[in-house]
This record gives C-alpha cells, structure tokens and sequence, in this order.
C-alpha cells in the first residue's frame, strides 16, 4: 500500500461513472444464472470461507463467488504471469498489506486467508467507489480508475470486459445496510488479529458507500498502483 496522496476530481468525472457501463460491452442475460466455480467439489471445499468473509466483509457471498470464479476458476494455487496469486489473484505486495491490516496467516495460497483478504479488499473498494466502480477498481487499480475519471485516461479493455462480465452478479440491494455509528475502518478490526500479521502499513482513507464517488471522497483516496492485475494477464 502506498501513503495517501490528495487528488482532485476531473469536472467531468462524477458524469464519467455514470457513463461507464453504457460503454461496455454487453452481457448475455444468462450470465447472471451461470453458476460459479462449476466444480462441485471447490463449491464444497470453499463455501465455509466464502461464508466467513461475506461476514467479515458484509458483502453478498455471490459477489464474492462471482469475483472468485472470474479471477482464478476458484483454482487456489493459480498464479497470474504478473504474479497474482491464490483464488482472488492478490499481488505479492497487497497481499502483505491485508495479512498485516487483518492478521492473517503467512500464506497467500491458503483459502481461507486468501478469501478474507479478497473479500476485505473488495469492500475497501466498494467503500472508495461505490458499486459501479468496484470492480473497475479491484480490477485495474484504484490509481488507473482515478485517472479515468479525473483525466478521462480510458480504462483497458480487459477491465471493461471484466466490468461487464461481474456486473450481472452484482445488485446493490443485495448490500447489506451498515449502521451509521460504523467506526473509521483505521480504527476497527475486522479480523481477529493474530500474532503472526506482519509489520503494520498505512491505511488509505476510504469514501463514503454510495453508487458514484463523491468529489471529497476521490480527493481523499490513495491512488493505486496496479494492485490486482488485469485479467487479460492473468493465466489460469
């Protein structure tokens, strides 16, 4: 994780999330019914820890089977050619930060740990971008999001296709509600953390839940640095 930075919002860059899925390629109605991770026996194996993390996280655990079956098949020892790693194709580098944010384990391929980080980051996303521009961000880094909205930089196309591939899976009333006395993320555990986290990281101040970035919540997010890779590196 790299420290914040303030950012200023592009004029236009409110209106450019709103545009953002008009421009993407269209999904076929039945990929919001196709079922995720196909293998039954990985349907066994993960659903405990799917279940842990949608807690955890207070995210849908479809959202989090959607996300899981697009990045790696629901394979936990996939490894992108940039090195993403585990089933929600974590960067080396982010990994280290969410294991000594949340306290987990030593290990990037273990399930579990590796659905609790994914999980937490996508939240993380979800509360900097609103649900339009989660997964744009998950996918391309927050730093690639951002100049798009502020500089209209477009996004890849692999991003775009992931966009439009995870959207049918994603529908905001699902969103659990959270309370409004919800503690600054800095200052609240959202794991157990346990003696083996790894040394402490700066913690990058997230926007508010809300479908479009506010202004004030852009210029207070840390930008990204490619932090989960794009899927068309990716290798199964």
């Amino acid at each position: 994780m790299e420290p914040s930075h303030a950012m200023r919002l592009h004029p236009t860059g409110a209106r450019a999330v709103a545009t953002l899925l008009i421009l993407l390629p269209q999904s076929s109605p039945s990929s919001a019914t196709e079922p995720p991770c196909r293998d039954s026996a990985s349907l066994s194996r993960l659903r405990t820890h799917v279940a842990e993390a949608a807690t955890h996280s207070a995210l849908p655990e479809r959202w989090i089977w959607a996300v899981m079956d697009q990045e790696s098949r629901c394979n936990p020892s996939a490894v992108s050619r940039a090195g993403a790693i585990g089933l929600m194709q974590i960067m080396p580098g982010t990994w280290r930060a969410l294991r000594a944010r949340y306290g987990l384990g030593t290990d990037p391929f273990d399930p579990r740990d590796n659905i609790l980080a994914g999980a937490a980051y996508l939240r993380e996303m979800l509360d900097r971008y609103g649900p339009n521009g989660m997964l744009a961000a998950y996918n391309a880094g927050p730093g690639r999001y951002e100049q798009w909205l502020r500089m209209g930089r477009p996004l890849p196309a692999e991003t775009r296709d992931y966009v439009a591939r995870l959207s049918p899976h994603i529908a905001t009333q699902e969103l659990p509600a959270r309370a409004r006395s919800t503690p600054d993320w800095r200052q609240s555990v959202l794991f157990a953390r346990g003696g083996a986290a790894a040394g402490s990281t700066s913690a990058d101040e997230p926007g508010p839940a809300s479908p479009f970035p506010s202004p004030t919540a852009l210029s207070r997010a840390a930008p990204g640095h490619g932090l989960f890779v794009a899927v068309g590196s990716r290798r199964p």
